[in-house]
């Protein structure tokens, strides 16, 4: 193709690139009267002595061509390509810091709906060039220099991250083989499983979804979280196979519900292979404390980390197998009934872990160096090391979830649906009897360090330890009494301590640190509670008839504050609990975006992603309903974000009423 020149002459856009390759020289610079970049040789007078004036090189964002008023630009080599890239996905969290670059701009250019529009890299390449006032540059006398483009240097495009967080999932997908999801894993407190809702669909736009940062806590494990690896319909053997367009949609959740246990179960295993490697065997950490204090931290977590790398190996093998896996919940059933039983021992270990973690924190400064250090390399995330302690306790716990998720996704009355649901129902009966030996080891040795504490006195006593009875709150309460005379009325008080249990309540008053004199007590069905409405009066009113002299006594104590009141009514007045499922649609859902661990009996302990209903709320603080088992409690306030949308609300009353059924806990 040729080209007629300004002189008339013709030439050959071939011969002229050429020649503009030879000519362009290293250094480019700004012609003050023109404000156009030229060359610092002479390229006109190199090509052609009969011209003396300089041909101008134009920038690619000022040039004719991009002002749509020309065809010709010279633009670096190495920016130009012969043919239109195929779009990649791109699952990398974005950080947006301009204003108006919105969702929107993210369309499904080549129908995977994760790309950028075809003309977002020309906008912000041109919209960072162009806001430079070039006519400012050119006004002055001297000359700005503008360096040049080495073409065979090359920008690594694979920057390390420097928030600690690495963003793997991007380049497994990129990869040509993007169906191993070993290649990278990830730490199991950065994912959330879909499959923990039960409605959910998954979609690639999900991973599209920025996490947002959470102010961090020392009292409480933080992690924002994000769906885990990539989806099943997204490995290439799906894809090379044809698969979907032989399979339902139903059948397509199905898959990817199974799929998800697959891969956050490695996720799993290799968070323990972090805790066990780098905590467990550190011979720094292990020379700061006694071999009790270690096995009280670290239990069995060797063997846990065992029976999940086989329950891992017979969940590949059925991969393996076929891409569209058939079933999976004879292999749940197989170990959640013959090898999971460390789970249990592992939970009932909990409480002694907790003590000695604390205990070791604030009394040992050289552990707390040491895992200090541990904590912050590259190898743990910055994690802090009770986000790994917990990991079993919140891996058992979203089990049953999972297991729900393919049977609600199995086609009824099918092989594949009542294999679901055993699953379900041993991996659930395992879940209730953690719990019940965690809550067991840690009552019995409550039991036994309050008869201890106890002195009777005069009043009658009786054993407290008994196997069904535990602490629900304990704490000091101001009793005010009323001093009448005949000319005024007076007020005194005097410093209590109630212990309450869920049959008895007693009240003692402090004989030293750590023993209390019995001044009296009451079955719990004896007792009633009233709340002044006031809130300039922090009382309550207590009636206990009978008490243990078989009387009525009434008592009037003062609380702290708000919060403290609020939480003693709520204990006293719901020794016995009532049902919430008939009004359960109506109140508030929340959940967990944080795991939390109680340090009194009536706090709730929740795992990440765990759903609450909540009862309550008062300074910064809510009282509800844990929905898989329906344990009651408090929590902070930013542990947890409210479900808004009515249809997922609906669904988790569901699921919760389905669970209560279905199991039993």
């Amino acid at each position: 193709m040729t080209h007629r020149k300004s002189d008339g002459s013709v030439t050959d856009d071939r011969s002229d690139l050429l020649l503009s390759e030879k000519r362009f020289s290293s250094v480019l610079q700004l012609e003050p009267a023109s404000g156009r970049s030229v060359s610092s040789v002479d390229l006109s007078r190199a090509d052609s002595p009969e011209r003396d004036r300089r041909t101008p090189v134009v920038l690619s964002t000022q040039s004719q061509a991009a002002r749509r008023l020309g065809t010709q630009q010279l633009i670096p080599k190495n920016l130009a390509v012969s043919s239109r890239p195929k779009p990649r996905h791109h699952t990398t969290v974005v950080t947006l810091p301009v204003k108006d670059l919105s969702w929107e701009d993210y369309d499904s250019d080549g129908g995977d709906g994760s790309s950028f529009r075809r003309n977002r890299r020309n906008k912000s390449y041109r919209a960072a060039v162009t806001s430079l006032n070039i006519e400012a540059l050119t006004c002055g006398d001297e000359t700005d220099l503008l360096p040049p483009v080495c073409e065979d240097t090359t920008v690594s495009s694979k920057q390390p991250a420097k928030s600690g967080h690495k963003r793997t999932l991007g380049k497994l997908r990129n990869r040509k083989q993007a169906g191993s999801f070993k290649d990278d894993p990830r730490f199991y407190q950065e994912i959330r499983e879909r499959g923990l809702n039960s409605n959910h669909v998954s979609t690639e736009e999900d991973e599209l979804s920025p996490t947002e940062a959470t102010e961090q806590d020392q009292t409480i494990v933080v992690k924002n979280y994000r769906a885990a690896y990539i989806t099943w319909s997204q490995l290439d053997q799906v894809k090379e196979m044809g698969i979907l367009d032989t399979i339902t949609p139903e059948e397509r959740k199905r898959q990817e519900a199974i799929f998800e246990i697959i891969t956050s179960e490695y996720s799993y295993l290799h968070s323990l292979s972090i805790l066990i490697r780098h905590f467990k065997d550190s011979v720094d950490l292990t020379s700061t404390m006694t071999a009790t204090e270690r096995h009280h931290l670290f239990s069995n977590i060797s063997v846990i980390m065992d029976i999940s790398k086989r329950f891992f190996q017979d969940l590949e093998k059925r991969h393996h197998r076929h891409p569209l896996i058939q079933d999976i919940s004879d292999i749940v059933q197989n170990h959640a009934s013959h090898h999971f039983e460390p789970y249990i021992i592992y939970c009932s270990n909990e409480t002694f872990q907790q003590r000695t973690l604390q205990k070791l924190l604030t009394t040992n400064s050289a552990f707390r160096e040491t895992l200090k250090q541990i904590e912050s390399s590259e190898e743990c995330g910055g994690l802090p090391m009770i986000s790994f302690l917990i990991l079993p306790m919140q891996r058992v716990t979203r089990l049953p979830l999972l297991m729900d998720t393919i049977c609600q996704k199995s086609p009824k009355n099918t092989a594949e649906h009542f294999a679901s649901r055993w699953a379900l129902k041993a991996i659930s009966k395992l879940v209730k009897s953690c719990n019940d030996g965690a809550r067991r080891m840690e009552r019995t040795e409550q039991m036994y360090t309050i008869q201890k504490q106890m002195d009777f006195g005069k009043i009658k006593p009786f054993p407290l330890v008994s196997s069904s009875r535990w602490l629900k709150k304990s704490g000091e309460l101001a009793v005010c009494t009323e001093d009448r005379s005949l000319f005024r009325k007076a007020f005194s008080y005097r410093s209590c301590i109630l212990f309450l249990f869920n049959d008895v309540l007693i009240v003692t008053k402090r004989k030293s640190e750590e023993s209390y004199v019995v001044l009296d007590y009451a079955t719990a069905e004896n007792v009633s509670v009233q709340e002044e409405l006031s809130d300039s009066k922090l009382n309550l009113k207590l009636l206990m008839n009978p008490n243990s002299d078989g009387r009525s006594e009434h008592m009037t104590l003062v609380a702290e504050s708000r919060l403290d009141r609020a939480r003693w009514v709520t204990a006293l007045c719901n020794l016995k609990h009532k049902s919430i499922t008939d009004d359960g649609e109506a109140l508030p859902q929340y959940e967990a975006t944080k795991a939390y661990l109680p340090k009194t009996p009536d706090e709730l302990s929740l795992q990440q992603a765990e759903l609450v209903i909540v009862l309550q709320e008062v300074e910064g603080w809510y009282h509800g309903v844990r929905m898989r088992d329906g344990e009651r409690g408090w929590f902070p306030a930013n542990c947890a974000t409210q479900i808004t949308n009515r249809t997922a609300m609906e669904s988790n009353i569901q699921r919760m009423e389905r669970l209560r059924k279905e199991t039993d806990v």
